[in-house]
């Protein structure tokens, strides 16, 4: 089955919420509560997405924000049995849509120094390592700053 043609990438809703948690729980070992979520949703900044199954189940989300030309990803998380399977790619390049299309020049993000799977994502996408934080996380490993420019990039009108 071809996952990425069945998935509906859209805006998330104070609805989504306990799904949200759910697989943000599942996904940190500290995980952002509610109310981090619900900033997110009252932001003029921010514009929080998630992916849906054919069935309507929220199997991912991402938590981007934009502001002035510059967009940052502050959280991703897929279901675990979902992972590998393009849910995270999609949501990624519906933010890279996004932020181009709202007048962005960059997108930023961090990713644990240890998180292979997302960082080969990230660079298969086109964003290329720009430093590191040392001690980032809260058992002291280190993040990885990654950065998109969209010098190269081309809108894709189908999202």
């Amino acid at each position: 089955m071809d996952m990425q043609s069945n998935l509906t990438i859209r805006a998330m809703t104070e609805a989504d919420l306990e799904e949200v948690l759910a697989i943000e729980n599942e996904s940190f070992s500290h995980p952002w509560n509610r109310d981090h979520f619900l900033d997110e949703l009252k932001s003029v900044h921010a514009f929080p997405l998630v992916a849906t199954d054919p069935e309507e189940r929220l199997i991912g989300y991402i938590c981007p924000r934009l502001l002035l030309d510059e967009g940052h990803i502050l959280n991703l998380a897929v279901l675990p049995k979902f992972r590998g399977q393009k849910a995270g790619q999609l949501l990624v390049e519906r933010v890279l849509d996004d932020c181009h299309v709202g007048g962005g020049a960059v997108v930023s993000l961090e990713v644990r120094s240890s998180n292979k799977a997302a960082i080969g994502l990230y660079r298969q996408l086109g964003f290329v390592e720009t430093g590191r934080r040392r001690n980032y996380y809260d058992n002291r490993e280190d993040a990885i700053l990654m950065e998109y420019s969209f010098d190269d990039y081309e809108v894709n009108d189908e999202v």
